[in-house]
């Protein structure tokens, strides 16, 4: 039994792979053993690490309807329907696994919006946590990734700080939007650590 969730991790556990890709739900397990990793370090509560991680990409494989569906019943910020489900499943999903999950502790749930788009002075260490475990999670095997690797070994900031710069230099490489909070994000990231 956990306190974040009305259930044990495994019934959590049953409920997100049956919605997901074998492929999605692997990806899942292995920022949860990443976030728990970087929890002990950093002192985030392991347990809310744990479910932050499970529940961070519930909702990434869900049809576009249905995010445009929260946002409208919601009356989320108009301007999301312009993004898509890179930036969706974060922060709508986020709603969802409120909805459908029972998981309401604010700081998972905010860790859950963020852990695409990061946030600014607003970022708990959890968010932290888990932006760091989805970018870095062992499955992970970019140019750069053993590097980023090292520095969030030696500091969960710098690391924060050095995911956002590399995310924003490659969207502007690729010449596609930026969402605005991964802008604010990158400001406030930018002389920290």
């Amino acid at each position: 039994m956990t306190k974040y969730f009305n259930g044990s991790i495994t019934e959590l556990e049953i409920k997100i792979a049956a919605g997901l890709s074998d492929y999605r739900f692997q990806h899942i397990l292995r920022v949860r053993d990443y976030a728990v990793k970087l929890a002990r370090k950093n002192g985030v509560d392991t347990d809310k690490a744990e479910v932050a991680a499970l529940v961070h990409d519930y909702a990434k494989e869900r049809s576009d309807d249905d995010f445009l569906t929260v946002i409208a019943r919601k009356n989320m910020d108009p301007d999301l329907i312009n993004w898509g489900n890179y930036i969706w499943h974060g922060v709508v999903g986020a709603e969802m696994v409120r909805d459908e999950l029972g998981v309401t502790d604010l700081d998972i749930l905010n860790a859950v919006r963020e852990h695409t788009t990061g946030g600014a002075a607003e970022m708990t260490v959890l968010s932290q946590v888990l932006f760091m475990a989805d970018y870095l999670e062992v499955g992970r095997d970019f140019s750069g990734v053993d590097i980023a690797r090292q520095i969030t070994d030696q500091s969960l900031a710098a690391g924060v700080r050095y995911q956002i710069i590399h995310t924003v230099q490659r969207l502007v490489q690729k010449e596609m939007a930026i969402y605005p909070k991964s802008i604010t994000t990158y400001n406030y990231w930018l002389t920290r650590a």
